[in-house]
């Protein structure tokens, strides 16, 4: 009579009311093919309301007719006595592997071949009910409200309290509790979390109270002097929820402190689990406590949660999205500490910008003139991509440890700290958006203060060294057709080099990544303390010179390694593309600018066409703007990820920025002598 056969709610309605016999409690079978029926007339399709007034219109239908309330409270406990309420409970939803790639291979596993599952078991009900993959959108989008006035109007807390569900509930919550112990005393989590409750551990000390709660239960006195025990509603609920409130406490106290002390791929794994665990925990405990209090809010959040979970069980995307999400936040983290010192507020401060990035261009001048050298020498191909690349990077390990500027390397550092200021895990209220254009306009000026002190030097730097290179070697280092393919490389419609500006831009923006995971790393593993405590390094040096080392591998490590990663792939790209006999390469514009230099000086002035010359120069500032739109957007679009931004909830902010860009078009260039005091 029930089918999943698409029905507008009237056809359900008069179907259902239609029906003059009550669904007996135990026939499980018609009682979910009314279920079907039911939630496939809030489903919203073609022609249809949105799910909540569906929903809205099912629930005042269920107080004119009676018998229609009578079968939804009948179907909904028939599937409740005769399921095992467990899997539901403590699995679905929660990984159950012990790490990340167990669980990533098992998700892949079952996303080929999903596993058998018994129609015993309450989650094939939550699949047969919500059997799109798509359910989840309408259920998570019927406001709160609306869910919490229909569970209270098929009277859900009468069908909790049948002795046959409620048995089931305190073995799960066992279970959870027994679980939480154990990840709670991992030394991932145990070494992580505040002093105070180290002695006194949480998640051991909810698993006392839980059994307490199980004596409670089975009218067993829970202390030893036999005093006649409170009710559960006035004591021992309360104590759980405070031990509970505790865990959560640890929790978050070990990922505000993941900037501090870092944060692994496992460590953020088990803090999910516990997590989520917990949160069943606090439902199980409302369900048992018998103070007539049912909190229909939780359940509609379990409600929510359950349908989504299956829906997703398989998906890799968002297992992967969940688990990376706070090691993202921590390696944004480190990168946005590092970008503040990137923007600039103060004239002086925009000219110590321009001063140092004059010097990162001069520390590019000698990386492509000797990467002209290298190209003379010959070797295979694979050793030339290496030669390249050692160069790059030992010439971007300069820059760095110069304190001087590549106006390149800025956006994957900037665009985590403007995400910052919108940084929900942070601020409590709602951020300033005519503080956040003015924070753009920042970066706006500081990467054109340091593209203009990188160009500056570049370009008249390696012209300068090419004529030395030419008076004392009495040859030019690039002339003839090798500098025609200088400048050919490098124009924006005879060439790919648009294209391969944006390659570079994701490798910049993947070098920062890696600089903020090594940083992250160093941080979590305590490794300048561990090599300070090295038994054989304690003897070959002095303490104060171990001391030195271990300040400089934490402050320093991670940006040495992110650089040479960046120099590698730079240097192996034309080789890969050139091996694969594919177009990939890369083009990086003061690299690019360095060789427009020697391939001008090889060919000269007389010799180029004044608009084909014009057309390349343009060229290399396309690359530019790519080099910095590519790394800016991905590493934005990471950083506002990771701190669970949502970009759609602040629409107004293009409107805020037009405008200010309108009034001060100049400050998005230069700074300002003096500010107003709004500002």
């Amino acid at each position: 009579m029930f089918t999943r056969r698409k029905k507008n709610n009237a056809d359900f309605i008069e179907t259902a009311t239609a029906r003059s016999s009550v669904i007996p409690i135990t026939d499980s079978k018609q009682g979910l093919d009314f279920l079907v029926s039911f939630f496939s007339a809030v489903r919203p399709s073609e022609g249809k309301r949105n799910a909540a007034e569906n929903l809205r219109l099912l629930t005042a239908e269920l107080h004119r007719h009676p018998i229609l309330l009578t079968n939804l409270q009948h179907a909904l406990l028939s599937q409740l006595i005769r399921t095992d309420l467990s899997p539901a409970l403590t699995e679905s939803g929660i990984p159950l592997a012990r790490g990340f790639w167990q669980e990533f291979f098992g998700r892949l596993k079952h996303k080929l071949l999903p596993p058998l599952q018994s129609e015993n078991d309450f989650l094939y009900v939550v699949n047969r009910v919500f059997f799109r993959s798509t359910d989840y959108q309408w259920v998570e989008q019927i406001p709160r409200e609306t869910w919490i006035s229909f569970f209270e109007n098929i009277g859900l807390s009468l069908h909790i309290d049948d002795s046959r569900i409620s048995h089931q509930l305190l073995p799960s919550l066992k279970t959870l509790a027994f679980q939480v112990a154990q990840l709670g005393l991992e030394r991932n989590v145990l070494d992580y979390i505040s002093p105070e409750y180290r002695e006194d551990n949480p998640f051991v000390q909810q698993n006392y109270r839980v059994h307490e709660l199980e004596k409670k239960l089975a009218g067993q006195p829970s202390n030893p002097s036999g005093a006649e025990d409170l009710p559960i509603s006035d004591d021992l609920s309360a104590r759980i929820e405070e031990v509970m409130a505790q865990c959560y406490r640890c929790i978050d106290f070990i990922r505000e402190n993941h900037s501090l002390r870092g944060a692994s791929l496992q460590q953020t794994y088990i803090l999910i689990i516990l997590a989520n665990r917990l949160d069943r925990m606090t439902i199980l405990v409302d369900l048992l406590n018998k103070d007539h209090h049912f909190d229909t809010g939780k359940f509609v959040d379990f409600f929510k949660m359950l349908v989504r979970n299956e829906n997703r069980k398989n998906s890799i995307r968002e297992f992967a999205s969940q688990c990376f999400g706070y090691l993202a936040y921590q390696i944004a983290e480190h990168k946005g500490s590092k970008g503040n010192k990137y923007i600039t507020s103060t004239p002086a401060e925009y000219r110590a910008m321009l001063k140092s990035a004059m010097g990162g261009g001069a520390w590019v001048c000698l990386v492509v003139f000797i990467k002209s050298l290298i190209t003379k020498i010959e070797m295979p191909v694979f050793w030339h991509g290496f030669a390249y690349s050692v160069n790059y990077s030992l010439g971007f390990v300069a820059i760095e440890e110069t304190h001087t500027t590549l106006a390149t390397k800025q956006p994957a550092f900037t665009a985590s700290a403007v995400a910052s200021s919108l940084d929900t895990k942070k601020n409590a209220n709602r951020p300033n958006l005519y503080n956040l254009a003015i924070t753009v306009a920042k970066v706006s000026r500081s990467q054109i203060a340091s593209f203009a002190g990188n160009l500056i030097v570049v370009f008249p730097g390696v012209w300068g060294l090419a004529w030395l290179y030419e008076k004392i070697m009495h040859v030019k280092i690039v002339s003839g057709q090798a500098a025609v393919t200088m400048l050919e490389d490098n124009h924006p419609w005879h060439s790919l080099s648009l294209l391969y500006a944006c390659n570079a831009g994701a490798f910049l923006f993947i070098s920062g990544i890696i600089a903020g995971y090594v940083q992250n790393k160093i941080h979590y593993s305590h490794l300048p303390d561990r090599l300070r405590s090295h038994p054989i390094l304690r003897l070959s040096f002095s303490a104060e010179r171990l001391h030195r080392i271990g300040n400089y591998i934490e402050k320093h490590a991670g940006s040495i390694i992110g650089n040479i990663a960046l120099g590698f792939f730079l240097g192996m790209s034309t080789i890969i593309g050139r091996e694969l006999g594919i177009p990939f390469d890369i083009r990086h514009i003061t690299i690019a600018s360095g060789n427009i230099s020697l391939a001008i000086y090889g060919l000269g002035f007389d010799h180029i066409r004044p608009l084909y010359l014009a057309t390349v120069v343009l060229g290399v500032l396309g690359i530019g703007f790519l080099n910095f739109g590519v790394s800016f957007f991905l590493a934005f679009l990471v950083a506002v990820k990771s701190r669970g931004v949502r970009l759609k909830e602040y629409p107004e902010f293009l409107g805020i920025l037009w405008r200010y860009f309108r009034k001060n078009p100049l400050d998005f260039i230069r700074p300002r002598k003096r500010l107003p005091e709004t500002e």
